[in-house]
């Protein structure tokens, strides 16, 4: 029987939980090569398990991922109900109980797909901020056949460049975060392979390149680029430093770029081919097997390999494209990270100033966008709770987050910029844990924890008052240290039962900056809670299946399956820091 992962499972738990409490559309943030495509069918599984009256449709974009989603509920439940609509597969089952559609196939067909529960919306962030597009306009219309709807949505990335983040601002989609796992914690874990990067000593001077809706303006960015000399010493390095790796890709600029790009690659007598979204379809199948059987050592693209291209040998990540995208920067570079026989790691040569610009992959935090029309104040997101607040302020006032002191630095002039954050956690014994309320004026008060650590001590913030991503943190906290007790409403209330709870032998801690963060947390045998098992034929889903809103209540001497999953920690391995 098949086995989720921690966190697969803490996914799964977390939409349960998400519609115990809520109404909205939530978003389910699992970092590429993490296993979306297995999340989602596990949960369809255990829906339908439950309630086989339900109808469910898996919507994305990219025809390779509706094949990819469909064949993962095959091969997890082979009798499931499952059918294809999509024309570039050649199949239009609209009755399936369970469908997988490309949205370009169906957008303007609701009518024929009929009576739908609940919609899953694979590569989520690709969904266009405006109200008035194609996702919009189907989920519309199935929402008149069926006002009790649902929406879910799956993404590696819950940002776009234009409005940033997928649950904020007015015509938002979705409406909070159920659940996110840090790529960090998945490498750290072995899920995923680590990246690490060197710098190259080419590198593209974009400086006077002009921005468009903001992004590089793409004929000007690829006239800044695409110079012989810049193509010729970009793939000199990328063959030096690539000698002992056997799958390159390599992201460019612009069509030409790339070709010339790949005809540089095959002057030097490395086999290369290219692929753009042009491409054939039976040709870019070819190429794409081709290189997954190591008969083609490189691939060269523009506009396409940076969602639904699954090649886990890839070892070598070339950035000849430039971005202001966070959203692009973190796909590209995530196509390093899937595990593959023989890989200890995946090199990223950033010859674009993408790392620099962005920051390491699991420190990327998107920019808010404006709300007036004048100039932007200046302010600053706080890490760890998502309050846009003063830039000269040194702490949350929201969460008590502490920011690091700033320092000044004279920019160097060889240095190697990490694609990763190079901070390694540290495992601590806990020799005694205190509890009190943290008032901050202005803000809500939250519940310090401050772990005895020997001579020093390490605190977090947990916000139970707060709303929408904070407290849903908070609730996977208290779940991990007393799964049979309600989470608090209040810190107040938090302090009352405090006591009870299951006290971590160990926590795990990197710097950050001049302190601190709290990553991970180690219990007991004796304390530690009984971890939820994956849910298959049970769960109650009321408030997605029904519309009332809400679940069951509890009957005497027994639980309700969905309230267990509600109540279960929603995490093994809780992301340190103010919860």
């Amino acid at each position: 029987m098949l086995t989720l992962r921690p966190y697969q499972q803490a996914a799964i738990t977390s939409i349960y939980g998400y519609f115990q409490n809520s109404t909205g559309n939530p978003l389910v943030v699992i970092p590429t090569a993490g296993g979306k495509s297995l999340v989602m069918a596990s949960f369809i599984e255990g829906v339908l398990k439950a309630w086989p009256d339900q109808r469910i449709l898996v919507v994305t974009h990219v025809r390779e991922l509706i094949a990819q989603n469909h064949a993962e509920m095959i091969g997890l439940w082979p009798e499931a109900p499952a059918g294809i609509y999509s024309a570039g597969l050649g199949k239009r089952e609209a009755q399936a109980r369970v469908l997988f559609a490309g949205i370009q196939s169906v957008h303007a067909r609701a009518a024929e797909i009929g009576h739908t529960d609940l919609v899953m919306i694979d590569e989520a962030h690709l969904i266009p901020g405006k109200s008035n597009t194609m996702y919009r306009r189907f989920l519309d219309a199935l929402s008149a056949i069926n006002p009790a709807l649902k929406v879910i949505g799956l993404t590696a990335t819950p940002f776009r460049l234009d409005s940033g983040m997928l649950h904020e601002g007015k015509n938002a989609l979705f409406t909070d975060i159920a659940y996110e796992a840090p790529v960090r914690d998945l490498i750290d874990q072995g899920y995923l392979s680590p990246l690490i990067s060197k710098q190259p000593e080419t590198r593209f001077d974009v400086s006077n390149v002009g921005t468009r809706a903001g992004e590089y303006i793409a004929r000007d960015l690829a006239a800044a680029v695409d110079h012989d000399a810049i193509t010729r010493a970009a793939v000199a390095e990328i063959i030096a430093h690539g000698q002992n790796r056997e799958s390159w890709l390599v992201f460019c600029s612009g069509v030409e770029h790339a070709r010339h790009v790949a005809e540089e690659f095959r002057r030097r007598e490395i086999t290369c081919a290219t692929i753009f979204g042009d491409t054939p379809k039976d040709e870019r199948d070819a190429i794409i097997a081709a290189f997954k059987r190591g008969k083609i050592r490189a691939l060269a693209s523009m506009g396409v390999l940076t969602t639904g291209f699954n090649a886990p040998a890839v070892d070598l990540i070339a950035l000849l494209r430039p971005t202001k995208s966070a959203g692009l920067y973190v796909q590209m570079v995530g196509r390093g990270t899937r595990l593959s026989p023989g890989k200890e790691n995946c090199l990223v040569l950033d010859f674009a100033g993408n790392v620099r610009r962005h920051g390491p992959i699991d420190l990327v935090r998107p920019r808010r966008p404006g709300d007036g029309n004048g100039r932007e104040a200046p302010t600053k997101v706080c890490p760890e709770c998502d309050s846009i607040i003063a830039l000269s302020a040194t702490e949350c006032p929201d969460c008590g987050y502490e920011f690091p002191a700033r320092e000044v630095k004279i920019a160097p002039t060889a240095a190697t910029l990490p694609v990763l954050s190079p901070k390694k956690a540290e495992w601590i014994p806990v020799h005694g844990i205190s509890y009190d309320r943290h008032d901050k004026r202005g803000g809500l008060p939250s519940l310090r924890v401050t772990y005895i650590c020997g001579l020093k001590n390490h605190s977090e913030w947990i916000c139970f008052e707060h709303q929408g991503y904070a407290r849903r943190k908070a609730a996977e906290w208290w779940r991990k240290r007393a799964p049979d007790l309600p989470v608090p409403l209040s810190v107040d209330e938090a302090l009352l039962q405090a006591h009870r709870l299951a006290r971590p032998s160990d926590i795990s801690i990197r710097p950050s900056g001049r302190f601190f963060e709290i990553t991970g947390y180690r219990f007991a045998p004796c304390t530690n809670p009984t971890p939820a098992s994956a849910p298959s034929a049970t769960g109650n889903l009321a408030a997605l299946a029904g519309s009332t809103g809400t679940l069951p209540a509890r009957t005497p001497g027994a639980m309700s399956a969905a309230n267990s999953f509600a109540a279960a920690p929603a995490k093994t391995s809780a992301t340190g820091g103010k919860v």
